[in-house]
């Protein structure tokens, strides 16, 4: 923001960061479940590998907490005054 960053733009780069790393972690957590899942199916009773509405709802929990830690650390940042910044560092 001292180099003439809007707010908005910030906190869009905080939380591109963040979701970045959201989807790579569900690009091979996915197929990673249902791996798994598809080895202990038969040691369990009524347990599917591949239930979209577990994998679904575990995908949303996993970018609502994303959402959550990204969005306090963008906020701090876009509240730094830009003249007080650069005397920090």
């Amino acid at each position: 923001m001292a180099l003439g960053a809007r707010r908005g733009s910030v906190m869009a780069m905080v939380l591109r960061g963040a979701f970045w790393q959201v989807g790579i972690g569900l690009a091979l957590g996915i197929p990673g479940s249902i791996g798994v899942g598809i080895l202990i199916a038969n040691q369990f009773f009524g347990v599917s590998p591949r239930d979209p509405l577990i994998l679904s709802s575990a995908a949303v929990m996993l970018v609502l907490a994303a959402l959550l830690a990204a969005a306090m650390p963008a906020r701090r940042a876009m509240r730094v005054d830009p003249m007080i910044a650069p005397r920090h560092e």
